[in-house]
């Protein structure tokens, strides 16, 4: 029996979709179940978007350019200018989802045992992505009890090897919920342009940053304009998860010529994805405040009612949709499976991504969950009642109620 590869072998089940099974049984039983597992928007795509997609008038769905429509990309141009993001259609490569261009970008950077180093918890597929590149991740933990900010540039500095090629950032992050200040991107700059790395910058949550500061991008930076390679995706502006559509964005030439290898070997992004992106890019300003703002209310109706349960605590998160927040527990991973197996509350039960899978130090995160306030806030409401239930009843509790 042959066997598989190593890489195979070593390629991290995603800590988010791992529980799947359990969710299904539970909903076979009967039993609602309040996803705050996973970051799918439940508001509305943006109705141009679908109607581009209805009243599309085409005889052949063709291949589309590898690097993308170039109408898309220049919509995208006008997109950016308004974050004072000054690109051109020639620095916009299109990719199948944010995922891709992640991929791309170490594929394209990265040869096999170059080190990256990331800030953690973070984005669990950016490991996968990095042993599919046989790129190693080298992380910098940070800690709830400073909000999640940045570690210290000292922490940094000592993780760089001859062997480190680029530093990557989630601004603002997921899993957190943190918003990097310009002090912090001003000191990642500084790093980046002292040891000559690439800065990897994904910024598909923009739109979310509620401190009202201004949005700082990695493009903002002056002095590393070609290292800086800007991931970027429709998903979770426009609601448009299953449309497959991202963006990888950079300067630098040679780079952008090496992507594009990749991009010709796949072929071509999704044509009828990029019809509904591109449409979508003229939704109304009211769409998009609409959804800031039922966001902005998710988000204290859920931080509000975490830090009212005992034990509980989730600091204040300053940007996209979802909060790591501690819980009174003995195993996270045990309590969120717990929950989905063996708890119901009238009929209910809810589901939360355990954070040690947002990790890659062992034991961090054991006692902390990701949860996305992407349900309606009576839906919250409902939510917070069954985990505070499940919280009373877990047999790994690890507070006296």
């Amino acid at each position: 029996m042959p066997t598989i590869s190593h890489r195979g072998e070593v390629m991290p089940a995603s800590p988010i979709r791992k529980l799947v099974p359990l969710a299904n049984k539970a909903k076979e039983k009967g039993i609602k179940v309040f996803h705050l597992n996973i970051g799918q928007p439940d508001l509305p795509t943006p109705q141009i978007g679908l109607d581009a997609l209805r009243h599309m008038h085409r005889r052949i769905l063709e291949y589309s350019p590898s690097e993308g429509i170039k109408s898309l990309r220049e919509k995208l141009v006008q997109y950016y200018d308004k974050f004072h993001i000054h690109v051109t259609a020639d620095d916009i490569i299109i990719t199948t989802g944010g995922s891709e261009a992640v991929l791309f970008s170490f594929m394209a950077c990265l040869d096999p045992g170059d080190e990256i180093i990331v800030p953690e918890p973070a984005y669990a597929n950016y490991m996968a992505f990095a042993i599919s590149a046989g790129a190693v991740i080298k992380t910098l933990p940070s800690s709830i009890e400073e909000g999640f900010a940045l570690p210290s540039i000292e922490k940094f500095e000592s993780l760089i090897t001859p062997k480190t090629k680029a530093i990557l950032i989630c601004n603002p992050n997921n899993p957190t919920g943190y918003l990097y200040t310009q002090r912090e991107m001003n000191q990642i700059r500084d790093l980046v342009k002292k040891y000559d790395l690439f800065l990897f910058s994904d910024e598909v949550y923009r739109e979310f940053c509620y401190t009202g500061a201004p949005y700082i991008s990695a493009f903002h930076l002056e002095g590393i304009e070609e290292q800086v390679v800007l991931i970027d995706s429709v998903s979770k502006r426009y609601s448009e998860c299953g449309i497959r559509i991202g963006a990888l964005i950079t300067r630098h030439k040679e780079l952008k010529k090496s992507v594009m290898k990749f991009c010709q070997a796949r072929l071509s992004p999704p044509l009828l994805g990029q019809i509904v992106a591109e449409a979508s890019i003229d939704a109304p300003e009211s769409y998009m405040l609409s959804t800031y703002n039922e966001y902005v209310e998710r988000r204290k109706h859920l931080i509000d009612g975490l830090n009212r349960i005992p034990g509980c605590y989730s600091p204040i998160p300053m940007g996209a949709f979802y909060t790591v927040a501690r819980l009174p527990v003995d195993n996270a991973d045990k309590f969120c499976e717990w929950c989905l197996s063996e708890f119901e509350y009238e009929g209910q039960t809810i589901f939360m991504a355990p954070a040690s899978g947002f990790y890659t130090t062992p034991g961090l995160g054991k006692n902390e969950v990701r949860l996305a306030y992407v349900l309606e806030k009576e839906e919250l409401s409902k939510a917070l009642i069954v985990l505070q239930k499940a919280l009373e009843t877990y047999p790994g509790r690890t507070i006296n109620e």
